[in-house]
């Protein structure tokens, strides 16, 4: 036992020296390797325990065990000292000199524009609701009062996704306003309901400076007992005075939709809008929601009343920030995006 054990500090005292002698982490994997690896000298001489008596194998294996607890406590150590030497600049460096700084990426401004929105509802009462941009025919036409011979449901005017062969899958396309996500929440909650639902929306139009065959919208339900036109009139002033500036005018004008009864475009007058050379500009639509429309969900329309309104964020973005074209949003053009 007496010669065994004297090559143990030997072979830890060249192990040591070569750990300290390397140059880098190459070359202190390669002395590992010599040493501490399958084939190396040191588990060469642990290999060689099972020679020994065994009255001797425990005073053996602990003299040996702690050699290897040092050897592996140095290695660490010297891999520490390796890895902050790899990590110094090859170049002397001025320390001096100003830190560079990473930058800090932005919200794009049409989100920017619809958190503005989501904000301004929560503060009277409303909550955020979701739906699919897959949609049927039912959730975004029939239950809305919009029947088939509706210009809206053309296949010109409307993504209708193709079934097996490519032909027209009627039962699917994509939502052209997130009104279909009302009917979804109305048909699984009973009044009262007071969401507002921003989301993306698709229509067959042409891409120009105005019109996108993708683009956002925001819609606002309100659905109890006793609701009037006054109650929207209200919830629109409060709404576009927090987006467009607290001298903000709003009026209403009569049109048709038809899912609403009476039905009214929105006007707004501002600042911004005088700065586009106009007075008045057309920004939503709005009205009273259709007795069908509460019939198709279940509601009675004796009982319940409710409004909606519904308007393109694009639009509230462009006006706000003065942008006169749409597919500036879409582009993807850093130089454009920094500016908000």
């Amino acid at each position: 036992m007496a010669g065994f054990l004297d090559e143990v500090a030997p072979l830890k005292a060249t192990a040591l020296a070569e750990f300290q002698a390397a140059a880098d982490l190459p070359g202190l994997e390669q002395a590992r390797v010599n040493s501490l690896g399958s084939h190396g000298r040191f588990t060469a001489l642990m290999k060689q325990l099972g020679t020994l008596p065994k009255d001797e194998k425990p005073a053996a294996g602990k003299t040996i065990n702690a050699a290897k607890l040092e050897l592996e406590a140095a290695l660490a150590a010297r891999r520490v000292e390796l890895e902050l030497k790899a990590a110094l600049p090859k170049e002397p460096t001025d320390f001096t000199l100003p830190g560079r700084r990473r930058l800090l990426g932005k919200l794009h401004p049409l989100t920017q524009i619809t958190e503005d929105i989501v904000r301004s509802f929560r503060k009277i009462g409303f909550v955020v609701a979701d739906g699919p941009e897959v949609e049927d025919e039912y959730h975004c036409f029939d239950a809305l009062n919009t029947p088939a011979d509706h210009p809206a449901r053309d296949a010109q005017d409307t993504f209708y996704l193709a079934g097996p062969g490519g032909a027209r899958q009627s039962s699917s396309l994509l939502r052209t306003h997130t009104s279909s996500v009302q009917i979804r929440v109305m048909k699984k909650q009973s009044p009262p309901v007071r969401i507002i639902v921003p989301g993306r929306v698709y229509r067959r139009d042409n891409a120009d400076a105005t019109h996108n065959p993708t683009f956002h919208q925001v819609e606002g339900l309100y659905v109890d007992r006793n609701v009037t036109v006054g109650d929207l009139k209200g919830t629109v002033e409060f709404v576009f005075k927090e987006l467009m500036g607290p001298e903000t005018r709003i009026r209403f004008r009569p049109h048709y939709f038809s899912y609403t009864e009476p039905s009214f475009e929105i006007d707004f007058s501002s600042a911004l809008t005088r700065k586009m050379g106009k007075e008045w500009l057309e920004i939503a639509g709005c009205g009273m929601v259709h007795p069908q429309v509460f019939e198709n969900v279940g509601y009675d329309p004796e009982t319940w009343s409710g409004w909606a309104f519904g308007f393109g964020i694009e639009r509230i973005a462009m006006i706000r920030y003065g942008i006169n074209d749409i597919r500036l949003f879409y582009e993807n053009d850093l130089r454009f995006l920094r500016q908000f």
